[in-house]
C-alpha cells in the first residue's frame, strides 16, 4: 500500500479503529494526524499509536494528502464550513464515513468538486473484522485502490457500482451486527429460561455464532442453504426449529427489516 499523509477529522471510535488497523499493518505513525475539538481522545490516540494530534482541523488538512471526514452527519456542514479556502481541495482525496450524506451533498459542503470516496464501515472494524462499502464517481484508480487498501486493514471491502447501493450496504452490513446481537439476546434469554445461568447461556449462544460464522468463511464453495441443510436432519430437533421459523415467515421479517434500514438511510440523505 502506498503510504500517504492522512488526516482524520474527528477522533471517535471509527477513527480509532482505522488508525489501529493502519499502525498494526505497518503504516507510519508520523504520516497520521488526528484532529478533534477536545483533547482526551486525541491524547489517547497519541499515547497508544504515536500519531500526530491537533485541535485545528485546518492544521491537520494542511499536513495531509488524504482527509477522512469522521464526524456526525448533522455536524458535517458546520465542520466543513470552517475549512480554509486556501486548501487546494482538488489535490486532496476526501473520504467520508458519515452515514446518509450523499457524494453531491458532501462536495457541496466542501465547496465544490474534489476527489471523494463515500464509505460505510461497520462496528466490527474495531476488531479487524469489519465490512466497508465504498463508492466514488470521481476518484482516480489510484485513489480508489488506496481507499480499498485502507479499509482492508480493518476487514473486507465491497464497492458499490451505484451510490444508492451504499444504503444496501447499510442494511446488509452496517446495521446488521445489531440484528445478530438481537437474535443472540433472544436465544440467551430462552437458554436462561431453560435453567442455565447467565454466563453459561451467553457462552453457548456466542460460541454457536462464532463457530457458525467460521464455517461460513471456511466453506465459500457451499451455499448458506447447504450449510443449513447439513445441520438439519429430517424429522429431528433442528428441523422442528427451522420449520417454526419458516412458518413464522422469518425470511419476510428479515427482508422487511433490511428494507426499513434502506428507507431510513434514504430519509437521512434528505435531512442534512
Amino acid at each position: 500500500m502506498k503510504h500517504l499523509a492522512i488526516a482524520f477529522i474527528g477522533a471517535g471510535n471509527m477513527s480509532r479503529a482505522i488508525i489501529t488497523g493502519m499502525v498494526a499493518n505497518g503504516y507510519p505513525a508520523n504520516l497520521i494526524t488526528a484532529s478533534n475539538p477536545s483533547l482526551p481522545k486525541l491524547e489517547a490516540l497519541q499515547q497508544d499509536f504515536g500519531i500526530n494530534i491537533t485541535q485545528d482541523n485546518n492544521d491537520a488538512i494542511s499536513r495531509s494528502e488524504v482527509v477522512v471526514l469522521s464526524v456526525k452527519p448533522q455536524l458535517m456542514a458546520e465542520v466543513c464550513a470552517q475549512f480554509s479556502p486556501e486548501h487546494n481541495k482538488r489535490q486532496k482525496l476526501f473520504v467520508s464515513i458519515a452515514a446518509g450524506l450523499t457524494s453531491a451533498r458532501l462536495k457541496e459542503m466542501l465547496g465544490g468538486e474534489c476527489p471523494l470516496i463515500r464509505t460505510m464501515p461497520n462496528t466490527p472494524s474495531a476488531i479487524g473484522k469489519g465490512l466497508t462499502g465504498l463508492f466514488s464517481d470521481n476518484a482516480s484508480d489510484e485513489q480508489r485502490q488506496y481507499s480499498e487498501d485502507l479499509f482492508n486493514m480493518v476487514g473486507e471491502t465491497v464497492w458499490a457500482e451505484q451510490e444508492e447501493q451504499i444504503n444496501g450496504v447499510i442494511a446488509a452490513a452496517g446495521s446488521s451486527p445489531a440484528y445478530f446481537f438481537l437474535f443472540l439476546e433472544a436465544m440467551q434469554a430462552k437458554a436462561e429460561a431453560l435453567g442455565f445461568d447467565h454466563d453459561a447461556a451467553r457462552l453457548m449462544v456466542q460460541q454457536a455464532m462464532l463457530g457458525s460464522a467460521e464455517m461460513v468463511c471456511k466453506h465459500p464453495e457451499l451455499e448458506l442453504s447447504e450449510l443449513r441443510a447439513q445441520v438439519t436432519s429430517k424429522g429431528g430437533t433442528t428441523a422442528q426449529a427451522i420449520a417454526h421459523f419458516q412458518q413464522s415467515n422469518l425470511e419476510k421479517i428479515v427482508a422487511d427489516a433490511m428494507q426499513a434500514a434502506v428507507d431510513r438511510a434514504e430519509e437521512m440523505s434528505k435531512q442534512f
